[in-house]
This record gives structure tokens, sequence and C-alpha cells, in this order.
């Protein structure tokens, strides 16, 4: 069960106790569906971060009645940063399946109105789940730069091949079979500069360019 209806410890079923104005945080690895487009904003020194929301669901054996029983969808918010935030706002989409592992953060916050636990993963690693996709993997930035310069070294006077282009990403799973976001991405006011939606896959080239 997802602690106060939506996130909490007790959905990661880590024992710990949040004290109010407080955090916590571990490493997680965990897979679930995107389930908003992800949004490129940048930090007050320019570097790129990419945010989404992710729906895990995970299941039990009864051995009651001898069957897998789903549990109720638990949200996180997912955070990237630097390359990894450019990679990741080219390549994941809203409803796709991913792994993620990162830096788990669990926050108590209250507010004039209300109180809640803020649940974060700050991501380390972000892929697509291969339990429903192949891949076809292509270098960007500083890994493609690197990458060509070895593969110059060792081929002197060689034409390098391109790299084939990625596949498209369409998940067989339905996105619609996940509850609703009770806590969706809401970043205003937090030293964040949002880009319009419309121009979030722009910015994203030009972070390469």
């Amino acid at each position: 069960m997802c602690a106060g209806g939506s996130l909490g410890a007790e959905s990661l079923r880590i024992h710990a106790i949040t004290v109010p104005g407080e955090t916590m945080s571990d490493h997680i690895t965990i897979s679930g569906v995107i389930g908003t487009v992800p949004r490129l904003t940048f930090g007050k020194n320019g570097t790129p971060i990419t945010s989404f929301r992710l729906a895990s669901r995970q299941s039990h054996h009864d051995k009651i009645t001898d069957e897998w029983i789903v549990d109720e969808s638990c949200w996180y918010s997912v955070t990237t940063y630097r390359q990894l935030a450019t990679n990741a706002g080219k390549s994941l989409g809203r409803g796709e399946h991913v792994v993620v592992t990162g830096r788990l953060v669990i926050s108590q916050w209250t507010n004039a109105e209300k109180s809640g636990t803020s649940v974060e993963i700050i991501a380390e690693s972000v892929g697509h789940d291969l339990t429903w996709y192949t891949t076809t993997p292509v270098r960007s930035g500083a890994a493609a730069r690197f990458s060509a310069d070895r593969t110059g070294a060792e081929q002197t006077g060689s034409d390098l091949t391109a790299p084939e282009p990625v596949e498209s990403f369409e998940s067989t799973d339905s996105f619609a079979a996940y509850e609703a976001d009770p806590d969706p991405i809401d970043r205003s006011g937090d030293g964040f500069v949002p880009i319009d939606t419309d121009a979030d896959r722009d910015a994203y080239a030009r972070l390469d360019s």
C-alpha cells in the first residue's frame, strides 16, 4: 500500500522514521511506466534537468487463494541531471516502461492548507525495460565524442560508421490500467525555469549542438 493513499515509505517497503521538515535517503531500483511527458527545465546555473512521474505496481501471491494480487499503483517523482537529463528527454515518452536506479529521497512537508509525504528518485541511471522492448543504442553527447575519438585512433584514415537510428517505442501495456497520479509534478517557485511543452524537444536538440 502507498502511504497516505499515494506516496510514502510504506510503498517502498522501507523501515524508516521521517521527521516533519526533514528528509531521508537511500538507493533504490524500480521499474514502472512513465506517467507524464518528460519535462525539461534548467537550474539557475544552466544545468539541464528532466523530470517525470513514474507509476509502479507490484504484485504478491495470496497463499490462501493461490492467486497473484496486483497492488495499487505507487507514484514517484524522478529527476535526472546533466547528460542523463538530455538523453532521457530525447529518449523517453509517456506510457513507456523503464527501469530507474538512483537515490531515494523521502520528505515530509507542510503548508498552510495540508501536509504530506514527498517521494523523489534522484536518478543515476534510466533505461527502457527490455522485458517490453528491444533497443539499438546510439551514443550521444560526450560519450559519442569519446567513442569517435577512440575509434578514430584505432582506425586511422577510415570512415566511422554512422549509428543506426533508435527504434520507436510502443508499449503493449495499457497505461490506463494504472490509477491516476495523486501528486503531479509542480516545480513552480522552487528555482527551476520551465520551458513551454511545445519547445521541449527543440531545447533538447540545442543542448548537444
